[in-house]
């Protein structure tokens, strides 16, 4: 096997494992998401309870629906007005997205963020991301004046610094060409390498922003973000937060901790309305 396949082989086993876990888009999916029926309720008017609507980013070869089956209604049903966008689309490639650059990627959230307020009424949005969606709001609130419009960053297993996909990008070097023909058929994966332009920049001068308040969930047994501390921050506003200190039982990974994990999404209940927060334990995942 050529080596740049098995750089790629664990993001296409979590590819499949997605697949496996969520229903595929199927016209009822599509209708989970459509207005009035839940999230991307463009007729959704915040509460004083949840005064900020929340827009959920997926994560690499996810998209607006399955990446959210599970946590978008979990929101909703506690009052809030959510939306979610698909970013980072390739031609020719359906459903499976952010795979395009990171930096066009934020410029497809910043409209979408644009869209969200102009529509609620509100001054600010929450984010919330799994894995790259986690960490590519960064670069929008740094480089495209988000920070003044978003009020908390919620990241599931965000790969902030990069990630070395346990180890195989650092064969890279040693097998000429491999880098480039990632970089030119995927940007978005090229962009998540650990010391690539991308990452070098996003975190030059400081992880954070003033005035934004940062949330990081990691679990130790991710796969895909490695080594699993390296989506920490650094910085004022910032908590970052293991799940398995939360719940020693759980174990969840890089995909699940977002689709299924519900003592994940507590704790992200808590950094988005942090007034009401209320303790995260293995019993969260009756609530």
């Amino acid at each position: 096997m050529l080596p740049w396949r098995r750089l790629l082989r664990p993001l296409a086993v979590l590819a499949l494992t997605t697949a496996a876990l969520v229903a595929p888009t199927t016209p009822a999916a599509q209708a989970a998401s459509a207005p009035g029926s839940g999230w991307n309720n463009w007729s959704c008017r915040p509460t004083a309870a949840h005064p900020r609507p929340v827009v959920l980013v997926h994560g690499t070869l996810g998209n607006s629906v399955d990446n959210w089956l599970g946590f978008a209604p979990y929101l909703v049903n506690r009052g809030y007005c959510v939306y979610s966008l698909d970013y980072g689309q390739l031609p020719g490639v359906p459903f499976f997205h952010g795979l395009g650059p990171i930096e066009k990627s934020a410029a497809q959230l910043d409209a979408f963020v644009t869209k969200v307020l102009a529509a609620t009424g509100a001054a600010k949005t929450d984010i919330v991301g799994h894995s790259q969606g986690g960490m590519m709001p960064r670069h929008y609130l740094k480089f495209l004046g988000g920070a003044a419009k978003v009020n908390a960053l919620v990241g599931f297993a965000p790969d902030n610094h990069g990630t070395t996909l346990s180890g195989l990008t650092r064969l890279l070097p040693y097998f000429p060409g491999a880098e480039d023909l990632i970089s030119s058929a995927t940007p978005g994966l090229a962009d998540q390498i650990t010391g690539s332009a991308f990452i070098t920049r996003l975190n030059e001068g400081g992880d954070t922003v003033p005035g934004v308040k940062y949330t990081v969930i990691a679990t130790r047994y991710d796969e895909v973000v490695t080594p699993y501390r390296s989506g920490f921050l650094d910085g004022p506003n910032v908590r970052n937060v293991v799940l398995q200190d939360l719940c020693a039982l759980d174990i969840s990974e890089h995909v699940t901790i977002a689709l299924t994990d519900r003592i994940a999404w507590h704790e992200a209940l808590n950094a988005l309305d942090p007034t009401h927060a209320e303790r995260t334990t293995c019993a969260s995942v009756f609530e």
